[in-house]
């Protein structure tokens, strides 16, 4: 109880973040060590290291003046200026493909390609859960592992998107179209909604947007070739969305397809690691004996 109320009242309580991390990640042991193993128990233990994610990508943003002073601004802008030619994809994108002050069909299309990455994720081990359960425990550690790890970066490297650096004058202007399609779709709804979902402007680097939706990719394919392909479908298309967006630069996909190929990649290795601390867990689980 304690790991999910502390996320929740940390800034009534001025709550130190190390306070936070201590209760907030020892949930998901405390729930193995308390439920017998089920499906149930699976579930519950992903959904409470998410909730402590959740809580890690907004602290940062609990300080507003002190992330921004950590800020880092240029360096995306010279590996995306490098590595294409003089002018970042974005820069280029928006100026061949959208209008400004329009919001077009494809605006919009790509708009719904983001948004629907809030479900993208947790969708697959969903459907994993319920159509390839043995598989579920693997898969739900290899995407927890990539969120938890993106986090650390949010932390220690705090960077700006492409739509922060063009209208603070970084960089040549960046809309970021994803805002105007919601505020044209959505109306009055948008900025409850968006307040709602947002939390840290200056978790760009890497993008978990792309990291979390090519596991996912890699996951359902192990499990079948149909949802396998859909899975590697959505990751290109919104990493499309998400440079055109300007939401993110095309070296922070890079970092965060590293990111999920790295995880994918060592994951036997910090299984073989990881075991003692499993096996003392399940001794600890009801019904062991």
């Amino acid at each position: 109880m304690a790991g999910f109320a502390a996320p929740l009242v940390r800034q009534r309580l001025k709550l130190k973040p190390a306070v936070v991390s201590a209760l907030a990640w020892q949930a998901p042991v405390a729930m193995a060590i308390a439920r017998p193993r089920s499906a149930w128990r699976d579930t519950a233990i992903y959904a409470l290291q998410m909730w402590a994610y959740i809580a890690h990508y907004e602290m940062p943003n609990d300080d507003p003046e002190r992330l921004l002073a950590r800020l880092r601004v240029s360096y995306p802008i010279r590996v995306d200026t490098a590595l294409f030619a003089g002018t970042p994809p974005t820069v280029r994108l928006q100026r061949a493909i959208g209008r400004p002050g329009q919001v077009l069909p494809h605006d919009l299309a790509l708009a719904w390609v983001h948004w629907s990455w809030f479900l993208v994720p947790h969708g697959s081990m969903a459907y994993i859960l319920l159509r390839h359960r043995s598989h579920f425990p693997r898969s739900a550690g290899l995407m927890a592992a990539v969120f938890d790890l993106g986090i650390v970066v949010y932390w220690t490297l705090p960077t700006a998107p492409p739509w922060w650096a063009g209208s603070n004058g970084n960089m040549a202007p960046v809309r970021r179209i994803m805002v105007e399609v919601g505020e044209h779709f959505w109306g009055r709804a948008w900025t409850p909604l968006y307040d709602f979902l947002g939390g840290n402007p200056f978790a760009a680097m890497p993008s978990l947007h792309f990291a979390t939706s090519v596991m996912a990719a890699h996951v359902l394919s192990d499990v079948g070739w149909l949802p396998g392909t859909a899975g590697w479908a959505y990751a290109l298309s919104l990493g499309f969305a998400l440079v055109y967006l300007g939401e993110h630069y095309v070296v922070d996909l890079i970092a965060g397809l590293a990111l999920a190929e790295g995880v994918r990649a060592l994951a036997p290795s910090a299984e073989r690691l990881l075991l003692p601390a499993a096996r003392a867990i399940q001794r600890l689980e009801p019904g062991a004996a």
